[in-house]
């Protein structure tokens, strides 16, 4: 009570935020009828003055009220849009490294041009980060009018830009792009050979367009780029033959936590099917370790079978199984499911099945974003978040209110007892506002519950658009289009997201499908401009005589098919209605039956609820109902918040390793001679060594001379007479280490002599460079290894984490200790036959993987569509490239060889494989 009165008197901590920001808007203003006199030439030269001003020791903030007055006047030149003072305020939250919550249809994209263009002025460049290419591409064209206008430069990254077309881009002020584009290419750029072949600047600032989605949502998994493994598909298919045989005793299923597991009649129902196919011998149990492997690919076939639906998790389209994202409804093209399960659902849908990979590279995108040293984000719905981000990201949320009072009305959610009555309900809603030609979108959970419905309409004749991931390619033109009078479109979940759903239709999108008809009706272009002229004139009229028509009939009428497991995916879904001040409004409808109830509800409730008994058709609405829904509601959130902070935690033991080698590896590629490295290297194994066989402080006596003579001649390739050595009167570690260090220098010394000084720093730079990458992509694959199977540690009351912190810590300085170790062994015994060759290329064939948030709880090294390489026949291994051959091969003269294959005999006639024999690093 005391607390409402202080809110009362005060206001809230975010209404004293937003008042903040009046003075200076009010100078803003001020400046309007000034700025307003200005040439365009006037206008663009400001950008010059600020950047001066900016040399001279001035800060951003000091020149934020004449930027943001510049942007808004450039923007009514440019766009015909003018910035209204709550988009002033959501710039200054922008800028200040904040989030802004801004309702849907408040112009965010508009908003955004404000503090871009002031921290673009820097010349540090500028990062807009989007949910998907579709809107990279529209908002960089359309806001680029703003930028480029005022003398800035602006880049967009999609998937399809070759290296040189990236390094443009994100050498422009300000650069648009997808959140898995800029993750991809860190990722990747920490893999290149040369410093030059690098497309991104160092991180600077990066506003975040639909921040939740993106800092959310997507961040329950990581990003990874993978390279084929062993191929293992014929295992896969024959696992899969084993479920269909199961029964339901066999095996216990828990939806709520998205696992599944075998019984003890399982498994010997399992063990008996898999001796019958010849896969388990006699009197071997499925859990014996030779068996390890059989069981992960069974394990990884009941998932697929008992977990996984067709058209809800997933779709198969053109022979593949496509990922369907859980939040947005869209395709996931280039993602897979993690440790084999994807193969699984191959062999399930009886398509072909790509191949395993091994992790080269992965990042989470918490740790990603967290590396910008300035961070922003906008979306309409964050509060419900905001501990999150606040936790992880250290980002304040700020609501700002909108420039027009919400007209919206929110029914209360109707609750029937089965899915039939629900959808009947749903149905009569549509034919009432069909009726009066009042537009509808109706939000579902996923593709199949948006055809049961889209079934449902057809039989009752009500025409009406479906989008999921089937009609990708449409989405924001059916979505544009869906506030005209009676028009009825069916979306899974937030499909569309970031088109605008005007009432009366959206004008560009039906100019710009009546111009594409006309190119290819009328040659003439003068003709053709004429008669567009005509058209846009017709359509403009028309489209105003529909929004008064459905202004009239109560604007867009959303309708929530169910609640999602978040309620800040239904306030998105409920916020397309009502946009700019306009009419509208929204309901949900919900069953006993929904996933959500049913999985994570209040037992108690429901059972009073079926003891109270529904009639037919008969809708409930109850307090405790609306509680059990948001205490349901609010279980998910924690259990997917839970998860996504496991994730960091772990990740941040490896993005500390990580940013180290990545640091090293930029160093490196950034010196010429690496002789210096190669000499402390030398140095550090010659001291391991001789620490390991003649230890400090104890007797010659115990000295292991023969273990010191034998690793002498396995790493540097030298016979010394160290046993002579030691029978020396008085010679201590510190003598040995000397003439070890000498005799170790004259070799390489000859070997520089012999080669000549240039081709062998070349040689050892090429040298450290691959088996640098190989250790890395090792140590990968062992944390990924360790990583999976650490949670077992919780059995020994051990904290699995703090078990894992240990032991990636060891098998870093394991890495280290290898990687010294063999980069020596391999210069002080490699034998150059042919020209020395060029510096290793990054791998080409190589996979992006982001895997399906609803995995969240397992680490992702499967493979994804590549579609250079679309049969996923490459293999990503680091190999030195070799001379194309001038001429007939000489089976003495490697350099006559050209590229030979791998797994090709090797062309000297020893009969073994190439990689075994001149192939080998």
């Amino acid at each position: 009570m005391l607390g409402a009165l202080a809110r009362s008197l005060f206001g809230t901590a975010n209404d004293r935020i937003v008042k903040g920001f009046d003075k200076p808007v009010a100078k803003i203003n001020a400046l309007e009828p000034e700025f307003s006199k200005l040439s365009d030439d006037a206008l663009r030269a400001k950008t010059v003055e600020f950047r001066e001003r900016l040399a001279k020791g001035e800060t951003l903030d000091d020149i934020l009220v004449e930027a943001f007055a510049t942007v808004r006047e450039a923007a009514k030149r440019t766009l015909g849009q003018r910035h209204f003072d709550v988009q002033l305020k959501g710039g200054m939250v922008l800028h200040g490294g904040k989030i802004a919550e801004m309702k849907t249809g408040e112009g965010k994209t508009l908003v955004a041009t404000l503090p871009v263009y002031l921290n673009a002025l820097e010349g540090k460049g500028v990062h807009v980060v989007t949910v998907n290419d579709y809107l990279a591409r529209r908002d960089s064209e359309w806001m680029g009018r703003v930028y480029r206008f005022l003398g800035l430069t602006v880049g967009v990254i999609v998937h399809e830009l070759d290296d040189e077309q990236r390094k443009a881009a994100y050498a422009c002020d300000v650069t648009y792009g997808t959140n898995n584009e800029i993750g991809f290419d860190y990722l990747r750029d920490n893999m290149k050979y040369r410093q030059d072949a690098m497309v991104q600047r160092p991180f600077n600032y990066a506003i975040v367009d639909e921040v939740d989605s993106i800092l959310i949502d997507e961040a329950r998994t990581p990003l990874i780029i993978s390279g084929p493994a062993e191929d293992s598909s014929e295992l896969y298919r024959r696992a899969d033959t084993v479920i269909p045989r199961l029964k339901a005793e066999h095996f216990e299923k828990d939806e709520k936590n998205r696992t599944v597991v075998l019984t003890d009649a399982g498994v010997e129902a399992v063990e008996d099917i898999l001796r019958s196919d010849g896969l388990l011998p006699e009197g071997i149990s499925l859990y014996a370790p030779n068996m390890v492997s059989v069981l992960h690919h069974v394990t990884q076939a009941l998932r697929a079978h008992k977990l996984f639906s067709r058209d809800v998790d997933y779709i198969v389209k053109d022979g593949q199984v496509v990922i369907i994202d859980e939040f947005t409804g869209r395709m996931m093209a280039g993602r897979r499911y993690s440790e084999g399960l994807h193969q699984a659902l191959e062999a399930k849908e009886q398509v072909e099945i790509q191949r395993e990979n091994q992790t080269l590279a992965s990042i989470t995108f918490q740790n990603l974003f967290r590396m910008y040293p300035k961070l922003a984000g906008m979306t309409g719905t964050a509060l419900t978040e905001a501990s999150e981000f606040a936790e992880i990201y250290k980002l304040e949320v700020v609501e700002i209110p909108t420039n027009v009072p919400v007209a919206r009305k929110d029914a209360d959610d109707e609750i029937y007892r089965t899915l039939g009555d629900k959808t009947r309900a749903i149905v009569k809603l549509i034919e009432e506002c069909r009726a009066r030609q009042q537009p509808m979108l109706v939000g579902t959970v996923s593709i199949e519950k948006s055809e049961e419905l889209s079934a449902a309409l057809k039989k009752a004749g009500i025409a009406h658009n479906v989008l999921n991931a089937r009609f990708h390619d449409q989405e924001a033109q059916i979505v544009a289009q869906a506030g005209r009078p009676g028009s009825v479109t069916i979306a899974t979940n937030m499909a569309g997201r970031g088109t605008d759903i005007q009432l009366g239709g959206n004008l560009d999108m039906l100019v710009a499908q009546a111009e594409a008809e006309l190119v290819t009706r009328i040659a003439d272009e003068a003709q053709r401009k004429i008669e567009l002229e005509r058209i846009t004139q017709e359509l403009k009229a028309q489209v105003e005589r529909d929004r008064e028509l459905v202004r009239a009939a109560g604007g867009l009428y959303v309708v929530g098919t169910e609640r999602h497991e978040s309620r800040r995916i239904d306030n998105q879904l409920r916020g397309r209605s009502g946009r700019q001040g306009d009419p509208g409004a929204s309901k949900f409808f919900l069953s006993l039956e929904d996933d959500l109830m049913r999985i994570f509800g209040n037992n108690k409730v429901l059972d009073w609820v079926q003891k109270k008994g529904m009639a037919d058709d008969e809708a409930l609405t109850h307090r405790w109902l609306n509680k059990a829904l948001e205490t349901a509601q609010g279980k998910v959130e924690a259990r997917n918040f839970e998860i996504r902070k496991n994730l960091l935690r772990f990740d941040d033991v490896m993005n500390a390793q990580r940013q180290e080698i990545y640091r090293e590896r930029i160093e490196l590629m950034a010196t010429e001679d690496v002789s210096e490295t190669i000499a402390g290297m030398r140095r550090d194994v010659v001291d391991a060594v001789v620490k390991r066989t003649v230890p400090e402080d104890v007797y010659a006596e115990q000295w292991k001379i023969p273990e010191l003579k034998e690793e002498v001649k396995r790493i540097f390739g030298l016979d010394l007479p160290v046993d002579e050595w030691a029978k020396e009167e008085g010679i201590a570690d510190e003598e040995i280490k000397s003439r070890l260090n000498e005799a170790v220098d004259r070799v390489f010394a000859q070997k520089a002599a012999q080669y000549g000084p240039d081709v062998w720093r070349q040689v050892e730079k090429s040298v450290l460079m691959q088996i640098f990458d190989q250790n890395w992509k090792e140590h990968l694959l062992h944390l990924d290894h360790l990583r999976q199977g650490i949670g077992l540690r919780a059995y020994g009351q051990k904290d699995p984490l703090n078990e894992y912190k240990r032991e990636a810590f060891n098998l870093f300085e394991d890495l280290l200790t290898g990687l010294r170790e063999q980069v020596v062994t391999l210069l002080a015994t490699l034998q150059i036959r042919m020209e020395p060759p060029p510096m290793p290329e990054m791998p080409t064939q190589m996979h992006e993987v982001h895997e399906d948030p609803a995995l969240a709880s397992s680490m992702s090294d499967d493979p994804a569509y590549d579609p250079a390489d679309p049969d996923g026949g490459g293999v990503a291994t680091l190999q030195r490239p070799r001379q194309v051959a001038k001429g007939p091969a000489d089976p003495n003269d490697p350099s006559t060889w050209g590229k030979v294959s791998r797994n090709a005999a090797c062309p000297c006639g020893s009969g073994k494989k190439f990689k075994h024999c001149h192939g080998r690093v």
